[in-house]
């Protein structure tokens, strides 16, 4: 890449819990941008499972919620060991999986997801050890406590016009865009991010997850 094309590049951070199929839907758009735009998308995880700590949630989300914290736990060691390009690598695997294959969140998902990264099967052991916590709280705060703990996930962060960081949750889609319409979006969204004293653009969700 050249230099002048790096100085022109927008890096895009998203947080991400593998276990969210809405995350997923924008991932998808965000990869197609990343295609037709100047932008570099970097993967952090936050954790449903931490967002969600005590709250009153129904009973099948609150097995989620159990379920949820050794895919998270698994990306992080895949993080401290192996760098960002790794736990890209293993989101988009365990995502894949989880919501396009219907892979639920257990062991055989997560072997499954480190054989498609290339990463070792040892990882696997980071499920249980609850010692990745402290780093996967860390990585969730530094995503999520900038737009406040009324959101989920996605979470972008960018610059905004004045080099300041722009952070918000969504765009919430079902189903990605793509080719052209999918820039456009990235760039009203942009323009609407980067305006002082915006906050909100919402309306009913008419459709479940479509993946495609």
């Amino acid at each position: 890449m050249s230099a002048m094309r790096q100085q022109n590049v927008t890096v895009a951070d998203t947080w991400v819990d593998p276990r969210c199929p809405w995350a997923w839907i924008t991932t998808n758009w965000l990869l197609e941008v990343e295609r037709l735009r100047s932008v570099e998308l970097r993967f952090h995880i936050m954790s449903l499972s931490v967002l969600n700590e005590g709250r009153e949630v129904p009973e099948k989300y609150r097995r989620g919620m159990i379920e949820g914290w050794a895919p998270v736990r698994v990306c992080i060691a895949a993080e401290q060991d192996h760098g960002p390009a790794a736990l890209r690598a293993l989101y988009i695997a365990m995502a894949t999986r989880i919501h396009d294959e219907e892979g639920g969140l257990g062991r055989d998902m997560m072997l499954g997801a480190l054989a498609d990264a290339r990463l070792p099967a040892g990882l696997i052991e980071a499920a249980e050890d609850t010692d990745y916590d402290k780093a996967l709280r860390v990585s969730h705060h530094a995503g999520m406590d900038p737009v406040g703990a009324e959101v989920g996930t996605p979470v972008i962060h960018v610059p905004g016009p004045g080099g300041e960081v722009v952070a918000f949750f969504g765009p919430v889609l079902s189903p990605a865009p793509r080719g052209e319409a999918a820039a456009r979006l990235w760039d009203g969204v942009l323009a609407v991010a980067g305006t002082d004293g915006f906050f909100e653009l919402k309306r009913n969700r008419n459709r479940d997850p479509i993946f495609d």
